[in-house]
């Protein structure tokens, strides 16, 4: 059993390599082809980045192979063997927050490198490293006090409940609901600083925008996101009486008002179209599947691992995993938010009159040059990670002509984070 469980790990690893590997050559041949929506520098700057960042994938996840095979040779026994205390609860709760600790700290490293050589190379990264060090002890802490918490109730469910899988499926699945209501809470208290529009003759075109689609906000807030980075972005956060319109101060400072209202106006579409509960559902779908397979794990492996069934070690396997099984759910996750993003593109330019289409269409393509998105993917690499469909895609479907490119380098193209 031990065997099939490292086989199947690896064979993730290596699909996941694969991918990496044909959508960098894809990437060098294409950057030195016909630019697409960029410029001729920004468009081999762009994919110069695309590159770098997929290299260091590549290391990360090499990384985490090597962290899984020390995992299952002796870092669990290690970490049982190193947290006994007479209390089960105590023991149980220290052993997975010992395995959750270690993993964070072997991801430090990249996620330095990361902001801090590459985002700063190309002029993404607006963060000092104090306020990074900040930033991570907040997330640190949070990791701790929070993760505690989960891995604690989820203790008491497998000691008390027999058919324990079900019941922790519905115990995460409410903690991931709270989270989607919360989200802007906690990114406004410990994060982001998130202050109410001022611009009244904006807030009131927006205010229009929402009536339209019966979205009622518990406000519209600029946040100081240009601090860490210069990329552009907005989202609308919470559930209920907590939903937020968060707009980052790069996005007001870029785009026009037009453009900003169509911005908004496809993520309304999303709200319209109820796509935050079907993202949900596929989330609850995937939490489902994993509690059902490890829920139900033989005995033979423990065994083999010389380890005993406890709550703990079977909470440790459920996360080692966790990774495979996303994997494997996010080409049918991709295949239903690309769906759900024409649908909001075509909502937003309906929302925006006439020339609705035409100023989301220019949002779109500022938001691949401002955030210098390569504009051209290898197709599978696109199959497994692409959540939006590839903007010149998306700019056809609203009836914008960008020009011809290349199509012996136009695998698809890039998508943009709205």
């Amino acid at each position: 059993m031990l065997t099939l469980v490292v086989a199947i790990y690896s064979f993730y690893v290596l699909i996941t390599i694969y991918t990496s590997v044909m959508q960098i050559g894809f990437v060098n041949q294409a950057k030195r082809k016909t630019a697409v929506l960029l410029s001729e520098s920004d468009f081999l700057k762009a994919g110069n980045y695309a590159v770098a960042k997929e290299k260091m994938v590549i290391a990360n996840i090499f990384v985490d192979y090597l962290l899984f095979i020390a995992w299952l040779g002796f870092g669990i026994s290690f970490l049982s063997k190193t947290f006994v205390y007479e209390s089960e609860v105590l023991m149980n709760v220290a052993i997975v927050m010992g395995f959750i600790v270690l993993n964070s700290f072997v991801s430090l490293p990249f996620s330095y490198y990361e902001k801090f050589v590459l985002d700063t190379k190309f002029g993404f990264n607006k963060s000092t490293k104090a306020q990074y060090i900040k930033d991570t002890l907040i997330s640190f802490v949070m990791t701790l006090l929070i993760g505690s918490l989960v891995v604690w109730g989820i203790y008491e469910i497998i000691a008390n409940f027999s058919n324990w899988w079900i019941w922790s499926f519905a115990f995460i699945f409410v903690i991931v609901i709270l989270i989607n209501m919360l989200f802007p809470t906690f990114r406004a208290l410990f994060f982001d600083k998130l202050t109410p529009l001022d611009n009244e003759e904006l807030k009131t075109q927006i205010q229009a925008l929402m009536d339209k689609t019966g979205f009622v906000s518990s406000g519209v807030f600029i946040s100081d996101a240009s601090k860490r980075d210069a990329r552009l972005n907005a989202y609308f956060g919470g559930l209920g009486k907590t939903k937020r319109v968060v707009l980052f101060d790069t996005l007001i400072e870029k785009l026009s008002t037009k453009e900003l209202l169509a911005v908004l106006g496809h993520e309304l579409g999303h709200f319209a179209h109820g796509d935050i509960y079907k993202n949900i559902a596929l989330v609850g779908a995937m939490l489902f599947a994993m509690f059902a397979i490890f829920g139900n794990l033989p005995q033979s492996l423990y065994l083999e691992m010389g380890l005993s069934q406890s709550p703990a070690i079977t909470m440790i396997f459920l996360l080692l995993f966790m990774p495979i099984l996303g994997f494997v759910m996010m080409p049918i996750m991709g295949i239903v938010s690309r769906h759900n993003e024409y649908e909001a593109d075509k909502m937003g330019s309906e929302l925006g009159g006439a020339a609705g289409a035409i100023e989301l269409a220019n949002a779109l393509q500022k938001l691949v040059s401002e955030n210098k998105s390569f504009p051209l993917s290898h197709p599978l690499y696109i199959f497994f990670h692409y959540t939006h469909p590839p903007v010149l895609e998306r700019l056809k479907a609203l009836g914008v002509d960008v020009g011809e490119s290349d199509k012996s380098s136009l695998g698809s193209t890039c998508q943009a984070n709205i």
